[in-house]
């Protein structure tokens, strides 16, 4: 639990006991959101006041039952923005452009632009602290070490873009976003950067981390992609955002991840969960990678599940430590894989989307 802004003292002894005198106000973007939404309940839970920024024409499905001041505007909006920063103590940037398909211009619009001025609305407004969910997609590929999965290096805070920017472009551009980020820091903006790996659990409304759950309960699952993942559960993540609000050191950036795993054994997780049969062999990278191009091409012509980035990012495990946010910020990633899948599948199942 947040102890109070940093730099002000937000409490007072009384007969030995701490009492806060005020009540911290957060605004958290994104808050429609899988992430955003769960977020704003933390929050609360926590004893704060939470103003949810979203866009006039969003669901508010996943914030129906929550006690939350709505404020409508648009993040490439600044306007909106400064208005939504009254009286706010702190910030939690999660709004960003992701999924299918990709449109690259309005990534860079969402994830940049709208970053900045974010940032630049911040200053303005005096919040003391923001919090930028970013994603460990901004730190580029693993070195490949060899196919052995016990024979690679862990990636950490100190990797960066690495990766031809059309290629990937929504890691790009959160990478593009964190300089942003950075570049505030360095005229006096508090500010803390955290890269989430992929998230599951419930609640993940537009299927970002969730699509292969569902893919797997429609047993379309035949085979696994070469290479390997980090999956992190959202209560987890939440935590860790919660936590680099109190012990975050301004300007770093802290990886929140959970476990490493093949693709092939998180796949035959999610078979056991959702009782299908479960994949038998791994697809050579090489063969993957030769389908990014016709991928491309067809996309352009008719909507498509995947792009091109995909397949080109067959082979490379995406293995992470998580050893600098334990030290600096207390962070635990204590949840399984399989309780994140599993509650997951749940909440699929209720809300009729499986």
């Amino acid at each position: 639990m947040c102890r109070g802004r940093p730099g002000r003292n937000n409490h007072r002894r009384v007969a030995g006991l701490t009492i806060r005198t005020t009540i911290l106000k957060a605004l958290v973007t994104g808050s429609t959101g899988f992430i955003g939404s769960n977020l704003c309940r933390s929050l609360l839970t926590a004893g704060f006041e939470v103003r949810a920024f979203h866009r006039p024409d969003s669901s508010l499905m996943l914030l129906e039952d929550l006690p939350v001041e709505h404020a409508s505007g648009d993040i490439t909006q600044p306007e909106t923005i400064l208005n939504a920063m009254r009286e706010v103590d702190f910030v939690f940037h999660t709004a960003a452009r992701l999924g299918r398909p990709v449109v690259v211009e309005d990534l860079y619009k969402v994830n940049v632009l709208g970053t900045r001025y974010l940032l630049e609305a911040a200053m303005q407004s005096n919040v003391k602290r923001v919090i930028h969910t970013s994603t460990t997609a901004a730190l580029g590929v693993p070195r490949r070490i060899s196919h052995r999965q016990d024979n690679h290096l862990l990636m950490n805070e100190n990797n960066t873009w690495n990766f031809p920017a059309r290629w990937w472009p929504y890691g790009h551009s959160k990478y593009r976003a964190e300089l942003e980020v950075q570049n505030a820091v360095a005229k006096g903006l508090d500010a803390v950067i955290v890269n989430p790996s992929l998230v599951i659990g419930a609640g993940d409304i537009n299927r970002i981390g969730g699509e292969t759950i569902i893919h797997a309960a429609k047993n379309l699952l035949f085979a696994a992609p070469a290479g390997g993942l980090n999956i992190i559960h959202i209560d987890d993540l939440v935590d860790g955002h919660l936590k680099a609000v109190e012990f975050g050191r301004r300007g770093e950036r802290y990886i929140l991840g959970g476990e490493n795993m093949t693709h092939l054994a998180y796949l035959n997780l999610l078979s056991r969960v959702v009782g299908v049969r479960t994949p038998r062999f791994t697809m050579p990278d090489w063969f993957l990678k030769s389908l990014a191009s016709p991928i491309e091409v067809l996309a352009k012509i008719i909507p498509l599940p995947i792009g091109g980035d995909l397949p080109r990012k067959s082979g490379f495990f995406f293995y992470y430590s998580t050893a600098k946010a334990k030290e600096d910020i207390q962070f635990l990633n204590q949840r399984t894989t399989y309780k994140a899948v599993q509650e997951a599948y749940n909440w699929y199942c209720d809300h009729q989307i499986i």
